[in-house]
């Protein structure tokens, strides 16, 4: 049994694939979360976009939307959910880790989620741009036996990874 492209141990089918049948599904903001991330795994344009708020006017940014989902998108990491100001109001927290040109990339947001007719949307969301690219292999980089180790221990390389 393979888990879910969200990180569940759950399987797709029975994990995200229901809340992308129907959006209501998803009875609070981190199952929505998780539902957007494996919308972006499966290639599922018509799921992220019907998921934003309608204020967010999504289908106008369809095409950016879909070229976000052609990226390489490896894996999803929910660090954190709270409570909004009311029940219609949630947040959660996340890392989600994306492939390309022999990096790995981090986008971390604090993710807004509002609950309007019957279902969950994401409205907006607030962007950390702390964590760095991480090359995916050593080779991918010029590294000196004694300059900083490529994994940010602050060990020499050559007394770390090399």
């Amino acid at each position: 049994m393979t888990s879910c492209y969200c990180g569940n141990d759950a399987p797709f089918e029975s994990c995200c694939l229901p809340i992308h049948q129907d959006v209501r599904k998803a009875n609070k903001p981190e199952q929505l979360m998780r539902a957007r991330f494996s919308a972006h795994k499966t290639k599922n344009v018509d799921f992220v976009v019907a998921t934003y708020h309608p204020s967010c006017d999504a289908e106008a940014e369809r095409s950016s939307i879909a070229d976000s989902i052609n990226s390489n998108w490896t894996k999803l990491k929910v660090t954190g959910t709270e409570s909004g100001t009311n029940e219609h109001e949630g947040f959660v927290s996340f890392e989600a880790y994306l492939e390309e040109d022999g990096f790995e990339y981090c986008l971390a947001e604090r993710s807004r989620f509002l609950f309007e007719d019957e279902q969950w949307y994401y409205i907006d969301g607030e962007l950390d741009d702390s964590i760095p690219p991480r090359p995916l292999t050593t080779q991918a980089l010029k590294v000196g036996r004694n300059d900083p180790c490529v994994c940010g221990s602050g060990k020499k390389y050559k007394k770390c990874c090399g």
